[in-house]
């Protein structure tokens, strides 16, 4: 072998490892295999819809961790905030404090949260909630087709993504990627104001 690359091969072959270590940073080892095939990072981007360009939210029914039912259709009168999340997606973790923050504030007040647990395990996603201390309930999405029900509207093309659902039962915000308490206090607030 040359000289050269001799010394150029011990270079390429810690460039490789570093390159996959890399690649491999935004998974966890609780993720189920291939579960990061379709993952999307948001770019914290929020989209709030006027009145009149709002569409019905979808038909959403399922059943949460704890076994119990949700239908968004009972919700209708109420500012209804649905979490896109999964164990694995490490921006989850850094807003699951800010959404549980959200949601005690607007406690007593016309508004639901919920998670919508995608592509998650049970038992990872029991972790997650009971490591965060999450109080509102999330519902199993196993093979992410309650997300796709989503499509048409605003669609949650990240994880996670938070989609607001107003009074009226229509989608009317989304954010992709990580949200504050602020900036949720600052889209549910005005929805709330409006009439029912």
């Amino acid at each position: 072998m040359h000289r050269s690359a001799r010394r150029l091969t011990p270079v390429l072959l810690a460039s490789a490892a570093v390159f996959s270590l890399a690649a491999c940073g935004g998974s966890d080892s609780a993720a189920p295999a291939g579960v990061d095939a379709g993952y999307v990072a948001g770019d914290g981007s929020i989209v709030v819809l006027p009145d009149d360009e709002r569409a019905p939210a979808p038909f959403l029914v399922g059943t949460t961790l704890t076994g119990d039912s949700f239908d968004l259709a009972q919700a209708q009168g109420d500012v209804v905030v649905i979490n896109v999340w999964a164990s694995w997606c490490a921006p989850c973790r850094a807003e699951a404090p800010d959404l549980e923050a959200a949601w005690a504030r607007f406690a007593g007040a016309d508004v639901q949260f919920v998670g919508l647990n995608t592509r998650d395990s049970p038992s990872s996603a029991a972790g997650f909630v009971n490591r965060f201390k999450i109080t509102y309930p999330s519902i199993v999405d196993t093979d992410g087709q309650l997300q796709l029900l989503f499509r048409d509207t605003l669609p949650p093309q990240a994880i996670p993504s938070t989609l607001i659902v107003d009074r009226k039962g229509r989608v009317a915000a989304r954010a992709l990627g990580t949200v504050s308490e602020s900036s949720l206090r600052a889209i549910i607030e005005p929805l709330l104001a409006e009439q029912p």
